[in-house]
């Protein structure tokens, strides 16, 4: 077992943001999932994808401040419903897997997003 945060196993800050610029097109390209993003300005987006960044170094042990709203916050009233986090779960598993991130960090990942379905979803 390794003494390494999972910010540290998956290679730092560079790598969240690769990956959260694999991640965020796909669920805005998404027949459902690109309801979120309608009516945002380019501006709203990018500060959406830096919250992003931030949440997941600091969550997953980094040194990075997250300034943002608690998911469940965060969500509250978007109507996200079991279909979309099936989408947005299946987007981030194939993100993951363009990226090659292997086991355990993978499992390590895809359970921390479990944990947060609660905050998220309606």
């Amino acid at each position: 077992m390794s003494d390494k945060s999972l910010y540290e196993r998956l290679g730092g800050y560079d790598v969240l943001v690769i990956a959260v610029d694999n991640i965020l097109p796909r669920l805005m390209a998404d027949e459902k999932l690109a309801r979120f993003w309608q009516n945002r300005s380019n501006d709203g987006i990018a500060r959406e994808r830096q919250l992003l960044i931030d949440y997941l170094a600091s969550a997953s042990g980094g040194s990075m401040l997250y300034t943002g709203r608690e998911m469940k916050l965060s969500h509250e009233g978007m109507g996200i419903d079991e279909e979309d986090w099936s989408r947005f779960t299946n987007h981030v598993a194939e993100a993951l897997d363009s990226l090659s991130v292997a086991d355990p960090e993978r499992g390590d990942v895809l359970g921390f997003i479990d944990s947060l379905k609660a905050d998220i979803v309606d």
